[in-house]
């Protein structure tokens, strides 16, 4: 049997007469750049995320770095993060000449640490007239950029109480969590912006990339929507540099459609979540995905921990399962931030879980038959594999 980590064949299969029709409808219009299709999304996307402004760009990537422009994020500035995370967090940040600074995980979690960030701000950083300074190399922290993980949000209840205490602004990479909520809260919506990917391995995904900003507050939300279009306002006007980020028309055209499945999706990636849980329950050698009581999770991965998870990775394909690591190396050991300073066991539990973490298939297609296969593999791995330190 196969069993891919991801079938968007099968989804489209299920979709196909929506879709091909919401195509045809853009190719017969030809708007294919900021059609009508695309304030709908806007629309729709700001509704499902209770979220007062949504504006739609060309990828997740570029939802990071809008909204950092749109702080006014420069040379002098610093954004602490997690360096447990896809490279674009800390990738929109080094584009634009600031630098990222990495603080460690929760071990259960794997999202960002608010004690850690805490303790950052209160061991390495000082109150002066021009901001929060980082006291060795004289950078402003200008916001804290939150990760909610594999589909879980960090808790924004603590990093809220820590911003507001030292006055920084909050960008949530929500790349990977919408649908996902904290104490009835959607992620996206309980900082100054909020970043989703429109990938098409996300939970909603398009026909390439694709990416839309949350934003709470009017002003912040028009300095987005002209960044976007090159800082141009009107048009051929420019009181600012921007970039050109928009998303395609046939994308939001295709969005539209999907977003109107995205909660069924949602709750079947939570029950495929849950008969994975049932069957691992017990067994001392795999770590299910830890829940934060408070929070939804939807499940855009499904990780366990296991010991010899190179190994395990190893069997599974051989038996065509197909599985990913995200992410096995940590930011701050990446050789292209060598120049930060950071070493080896820096952030342990950021290094651990890169070394242990697996993610098994979990999409909504999934079949019965498919899970137990799935199952099987990785029962029968362990049965065959000498016992291991519990994790």
């Amino acid at each position: 049997m196969k069993v891919p980590l991801l079938d968007l064949q099968a989804q489209y299969k299920s979709i196909k007469v929506e879709i091909d029709q919401a195509v045809l409808r853009v190719l017969e219009s030809q708007k294919g750049i900021l059609g009508p299709e695309v304030a709908e999304l806007e629309k729709q996307v700001a509704a499902y995320c209770h979220s007062n402004h949504a504006i739609a760009v060309a990828s997740g990537t570029d939802a990071l770095l809008l909204s950092l422009m749109a702080l006014g994020t420069g040379s002098n500035d610093g954004v602490i993060t997690t360096p447990f995370t896809f490279f674009a967090t800390a990738g929109s940040i080094s584009r634009l000449g600031a630098r990222p600074f990495f603080v460690d995980i929760e071990p259960d979690t794997f999202n960002i640490d608010p004690k850690a960030v805490s303790n950052f701000l209160k061991t390495e950083c000082s109150r002066e007239k021009e901001g929060v300074i980082h006291k060795p190399t004289r950078r402003i922290i200008k916001a804290i950029l939150p990760v909610h993980l594999y589909g879980q949000c960090a808790d924004m209840v603590a990093i809220g109480e820590i911003s507001r205490e030292w006055g920084l602004r909050i960008i949530e990479d929500a790349c990977q969590s919408i649908g996902s909520c904290l104490d009835n809260r959607p992620s996206g919506t309980m900082g100054d912006f909020g970043a989703l990917s429109f990938f098409p391995s996300k939970n909603l995904g398009g026909l390439g990339d694709g990416g839309m900003v949350l934003a709470q507050d009017s002003e912040l939300a028009h300095k987005v929507k002209v960044l976007r279009v090159h800082g141009s306002e009107p048009k051929y006007y420019h009181k600012v540099v921007g970039i050109n980020s928009r998303l395609d028309t046939l994308q939001a055209a295709i969005l539209t459609i999907k977003l109107k499945h995205l909660n069924q999706w949602t709750k079947t990636r939570q029950k495929n979540a849950e008969i994975y849980d049932n069957a691992f329950h017990g067994i001392n050698e795999i770590t299910t995905p830890q829940r934060y009581p408070r929070s939804t999770h939807v499940f855009n991965q499904y990780c366990i921990r296991v010991e010899n998870r190179d190994e395990l990775r190893h069997y599974l394909t051989e038996r065509g399962i197909g599985t990913e690591v995200y992410y096995p190396l940590p930011l701050h050991l990446q050789e292209c931030f060598q120049d930060l300073g950071y070493a080896k066991g820096d952030f342990p539990h950021s290094e651990k879980a890169a070394g242990k973490i697996l993610a098994l298939p979990i999409y909504p297609e999934l079949t019965s038959d498919q899970i137990e296969y799935v199952i099987g593999a990785v029962m029968s791995f362990i049965r065959q594999t000498p016992a291991s330190v519990p994790l």
